[in-house]
């Protein structure tokens, strides 16, 4: 059943001055009712920070790796969540591992950085007062991990203009129009980002059709469809099934409300599902 949620906020994608090359995407949640919240997979990973009555101690820090089902989380009132999105091919460089190793999982981020980097981190987010603060705190910290090395360019530019491409084409195309071998661009995928290309493009139609679905309530699926990419409707109701677990309709119905920003940036719902919007194209 759907919780209700009087209003939420819910962060814009923001840039980020201190870290460009690394951290794709801030966003920040804050959970003012009781309610459900429907995560879209993203072949990403992330960095969350989670205030509030379910985190543990009331402060934790975990990475997120790429998921690639919807995921459906009751958050209790009051809870704060920052995510910063790291960019694909340069994830590896914050978290000291390759994508893969996160795939699917949440780990501390204690087991994955040193025990001073990690307390120094909970120290330093023990004193934000709103999630902003919170967000730029984390910034910081990701800077601080990063030597000059790590912001060289390597697989990175490949696998962004990949990324592109494959928003609107196969991965044969794009290896053609990038003048590599499927198997190359495969290689360079899991490697880089975890996943091979084909999986990617799959989760990133997918993430495009919820954004259509949800921009456009009276939308049709036919057309929803052509727009994302997809070859026709059915191929896009079989990857509803795959990731959401449900019918396009059933899913949309359980997104529900979403609601229209006011001038503050918050959201004014009356009931439904709050979205943690992870929107924006791969290296935009």
């Amino acid at each position: 059943m759907l919780m209700h949620i009087d209003a939420i906020h819910r962060g814009q994608a923001t840039s980020s001055p201190l870290v460009p090359s690394i951290v794709d995407a801030m966003f920040t949640d804050e959970c003012l009712m009781d309610g459900l919240r429907v995560a879209i997979p993203r072949p990403e990973l992330h960095l969350i920070v989670r205030f509030g009555p379910s985190a543990s101690r009331g402060l934790d820090i975990h990475v997120l790796g790429a998921r690639q089902r919807v995921t459906r989380k009751m958050i209790r009132k009051g809870q704060w969540t920052i995510l910063a999105r790291l960019q694909l091919g340069k994830a590896s460089a914050v978290v000291g591992a390759p994508p893969s190793a996160f795939n699917g999982r949440v780990v501390p981020v204690e087991e994955v950085w040193s025990a001073a980097e990690a307390h120094n981190l909970y120290d330093d987010l023990a004193t934000a007062t709103k999630a902003t603060d919170a967000a730029m705190i984390l910034e910081r910290a990701i800077a601080a991990r990063l030597s000059p090395d790590d912001l060289q360019p390597g697989h990175s530019p490949l696998v962004c203009e990949a990324a592109k491409k494959l928003l609107n084409a196969n991965v044969s195309e794009v290896a053609s129009d990038l003048r590599m071998s499927e198997r190359h661009l495969r290689r360079v995928f899991l490697e880089t980002v975890g996943m091979s290309p084909k999986t990617f493009a799959r989760l990133m139609r997918f993430s495009r059709a919820t954004d259509l679905a949800r921009e456009n309530s009276r939308a049709s699926w036919a057309s929803i469809a052509v727009a994302a990419g997809y070859y026709d409707q059915a191929h896009l109701i079989q990857d509803f099934h795959v990731f959401a677990g449900a019918t396009p309709e059933a899913f949309r119905r359980e997104l529900g409300n979403t609601g229209a920003p006011d001038r503050k940036g918050r959201e004014q719902r009356q009931s439904g599902t709050a979205v943690i919007d992870t929107r924006r194209d791969p290296a935009s």
